[in-house]
């Protein structure tokens, strides 16, 4: 596959990531004006850790910088785009976070920017903000993204904001005319633009403020202890209101894409009112649902409800979380540990699937797309695209499963060596990750749950024609032979099966204490006949002696 195949096949897919990135070529149909790059940005409020949302944000971006770059036929490493990650850490800390240390030193420093304030984890860090996006960055690398990280607080206090503030301030009243009417009648008596830092306390002021001289950046405003103070607002001497810094900082940045939750959906609105107000223009991007908890409910931080990124790497892996975030943006997800087992499988079969299939089929496969994602290119290609994992992630837990919660990591590459032909961890090195994975996942949601039911006399007649058919065979049989054994005897009508699928939620629940599991001949395989007729034995004793 050309490169020039590939803009071709690209510039008509219906993927969403593409979708996206047609806006861009919209936008600049010759290339943005004087060959700069086009700016993709994703925004982090650093009062709290990043977490799955970052994560999904950062990753969405992404693939659409990809996608783009796949549109003109540019390759990460030509320049023509960047991804910043901008950290809004000139902020007023407006209450103690629950999960931090020290939060009575903490609450003596309320309203005061995040960067300039202690760092409460006492790790060294200048503030709080710093400690904070050294975790970000710690975080964004961790997955290999690339992107060039910037702090509005440095932003402000150095004074590459400042000619974006003094055009704030030239707009004042145009933007007032924006918000006011957006205000309930308490808080449009005090909103300003701007919000100035108190000489006296260092907080950030929520005070009506009169500009004095926009060129010199000169503003009045009462103090906290009630004198009239004229200070500059360059600096670091003042910051904006959240839509007004939004959009000041899509004017002074030049950001051409960016995206947002559907609760930031009126602050999209306002704020590319006033940076077109400022004379810049708004980024095109898209408005993403939210994610939802088990119970269909939106996932709070305060409630605890959500799903953290550490607990889906603990049970899955970065490209199944990938995976499951990919589908469309605009619908809302559920995101709980139940949906990570099937997101782990799906994306190896995703993956495995991009070597068979047309140029157009591949662009819409989420493995494709998260393959090219940090991965860099191979000509046109996907890099890994077309590979597979020897046993999937369903089998790996039905196995650790019956082994029970002591199971450990020898016993299950001992078994794996009944279906793989090198069962070396070192060769494997994904399917080692999904062991220690299956492993945890078994331990905290599968085994404290799992009970396996005694058969029905029509069920524990069908085991036992499944144990001699198995004592028949010899011990390294195939799975495809196994799984023929087993299917035969289920279409037996003397065993009362109204159909196949009764049959093997029979051996699910009986030998495995699941509703569902995987093909049975590929367990057999996996587990061993010996160790297969063994859990027979064990639901045929059930049936004979109930609990």
């Amino acid at each position: 596959m050309t490169e020039q195949t590939l803009i071709e096949a690209a510039r008509v897919s219906k993927a969403w990531p593409f979708q996206e990135a047609q806006k861009l070529l919209k936008r600049y149909p010759d290339g943005k004006p004087g060959g700069e790059p086009v700016l993709f940005e994703t925004g982090y409020g650093p009062s709290g850790l990043p977490h799955i949302g970052t994560f999904q944000e950062v990753l969405r971006t992404t693939l659409v910088r990809r996608a783009y770059e796949a549109l003109i036929g540019a390759r990460p490493e030509d320049g023509k785009t960047r991804l910043v990650a901008f950290s809004d850490d000139m902020d007023g800390l407006r209450k103690v976070p629950d999960n931090v240390p020290n939060r009575e030193m903490l609450a003596g420093h309320i309203g005061k920017p995040l960067s300039r304030i202690p760092d409460p984890f006492g790790a060294g860090f200048a503030s709080f903000a710093h400690h904070n996006n050294a975790r970000l960055r710690e975080f964004l690398d961790r997955f290999g993204f690339d992107y060039e990280f910037v702090s509005a607080s440095q932003r402000y206090d150095d004074g590459a904001f400042d000619d974006a503030l003094r055009q704030v301030l030239r707009c004042n009243q145009a933007i007032l005319d924006i918000m006011l009417p957006t205000l309930r009648e308490e808080r449009r008596r005090t909103y300003s633009p701007v919000l100035p830092v108190s000489p006296s306390t260092g907080a950030v002021l929520q005070v009506p403020v009169e500009v004095v001289d926009a060129e010199a950046g000169i503003v009045r405003f009462e103090d906290e202890d009630g004198k009239t103070v004229e200070q500059s607002a360059l600096g670091g001497m003042a910051k904006l209101q959240w839509k007004v810094d939004w959009a000041m900082r899509w004017y002074a940045l030049g950001v051409d894409y960016e995206m947002y939750g559907k609760d930031l959906t009126d602050s999209g609105i306002q704020s590319g009112k006033i940076v077109k107000v400022l004379g810049g223009r708004k980024p095109e991007g898209l408005i993403y649902e939210l994610f939802l908890d088990e119970k269909g409910e939106k996932i709070s931080k305060s409630k605890g409800n959500g799903l953290t990124i550490e607990e889906w790497l603990t049970y899955g892996s970065e490209e199944s979380l990938g995976f499951y975030i990919f589908p469309n943006p605009k619908s809302a997800k559920q995101l709980h540990v139940g949906v990570i087992p099937r997101a782990v499988d799906d994306y190896w079969q995703f993956r495995q699937r991009i070597a068979e299939q047309s140029l157009d089929k591949q662009l819409g496969n989420p493995a494709w797309h998260l393959l090219r994602a940090n991965g860099g290119f191979d000509g046109a290609e996907a890099p890994g695209a077309g590979e597979s994992l020897p046993v999937t992630y369903g089998l790996l837990l039905n196995l650790v499963g019956v082994l029970g919660a002591g199971a450990t990591r020898e016993q299950v590459w001992s078994y794996l060596g009944n279906y793989i032909d090198d069962p070396d961890p070192a060769r494997h090195p994904e399917l080692d990750r999904l062991v220690d994975a299956a492993l945890a996942y078994n331990r905290d949601f599968i085994a404290p749950t799992l009970e396996r039911r005694a058969p029905t006399a029509e069920e524990a007649a069908a085991l036992k024609t499944l144990d001699m058919a198995l004592e028949m065979v010899a011990a390294d049989a195939p799975a495809e032979e196994l799984q023929t054994i087993v299917y035969e005897i289920g279409k037996q009508e003397e065993f009362g099966f109204e159909s196949l699928r009764d049959w093997f939620r029979a051996l699910y629940e009986t030998l495995l204490g699941s509703s569902q599991g995987p093909r049975v001949g590929s367990f057999i395989a996996l587990y061993g006949i010996a160790d297969t007729r063994r859990l027979i034995a064990e639901a045929l004793a059930r049936a004979r002696s109930p609990a």
